[in-house]
């Protein structure tokens, strides 16, 4: 993040700093963090400057609401060196290869048994479905992020305001060197990719981050229950966690029926 670029900003920031990862030479200042929380209004202003300034503000949560430290943010527990571009990673692959090792039966799974894991992603048991079809966008996206952008910090009133350089929300997640889901992949580039592209079919939006959660606001949901299904397995391949994680673990179908005219999608990984 270049101090130049933060300066151009036609908003005056609140108190703030640049923040460089712990594992880096420290030379990489990826992120620009907000030295306390922040009103919606700000992330709304900032967000429609981005096309002129190529700045993506993010809603950053942490670990711990009581956390002086404001982890993984204010301790740089971010890595940009590790990730590889979005370009190289094909977001259709990427589903379909998840999917068929998420899918896969393992009997000595711990968690499910094998007829559990396949009646989970029934109808489609171990086949992948293919990618749901683009939505139209019910309102203007940006509009949408705004008031997801609200409710957000209503909810989470120590949230603090992130900057990255980005032109998208989903660069600004490898940009940055988020590493939310590193355990079930480290180059959050694979996840960025589908993000990218849920971008261009769902019109979603980055809104806000935890250490190993994702908010995005959606313009153009599933309005079916047959193209529900369809996005539900594309989260189940992205996030399977949403999906199993719970006192039981969910359906496919079960998850599909929350996502019709749902204008935001919530990812957390174990």
């Amino acid at each position: 993040m270049n101090p130049e670029l933060l300066s151009s900003l036609a908003v005056p920031l609140p108190p703030g700093r640049l923040v460089a990862s712990d594992e880096g030479d420290g030379r990489v200042e990826a992120l620009w963090l907000s030295d306390g929380s922040v009103s919606a209004e700000l992330w709304t202003r900032i967000h429609a400057e981005r096309p002129r300034r190529g700045v993506w503000p993010i809603l950053l949560d942490s670990r711990d609401p009581q956390d002086s430290e404001f982890r993984p943010w204010g301790t740089g527990e971010f890595f940009p060196e590790r990730m590889s571009s979005l370009d190289d990673h094909d977001p259709a692959e990427l589903l379909a290869k998840w999917w068929a090792t998420y899918t896969a039966v393992d009997e000595d799974d711990d968690m499910l048994s094998p007829d559990q894991r396949l009646a989970v992603t029934a109808p489609f048991g171990q086949t992948w479905p293919g990618l749901a079809p683009a939505g139209q966008a019910a309102a203007d996206p940006d509009d949408l992020a705004a008031e997801y952008a609200a409710r957000f910090v209503l909810s989470r009133p120590q949230s603090r305001l992130g900057l990255v350089a980005a032109h998208s929300g989903a660069d600004a997640l490898a940009v940055v060197g988020w590493d939310g889901p590193a355990n079930w992949d480290n180059d959050t580039a694979t996840f960025a990719a589908v993000v990218s592209d849920w971008e261009r079919r769902f019109g979603a939006r980055v809104v806000a981050v935890g250490s190993d959660t994702l908010h995005l606001s959606i313009a153009a949901p599933p309005t079916t229950a047959e193209a529900a299904l369809l996005v539900a397995a594309e989260h189940f391949a992205f996030c399977p966690d949403n999906i199993w994680q719970g006192p039981r673990p969910q359906t496919l179908a079960s998850y599909a029926e929350r996502l019709i005219d749902t204008h935001c999608w919530e990812f957390w990984w174990d």
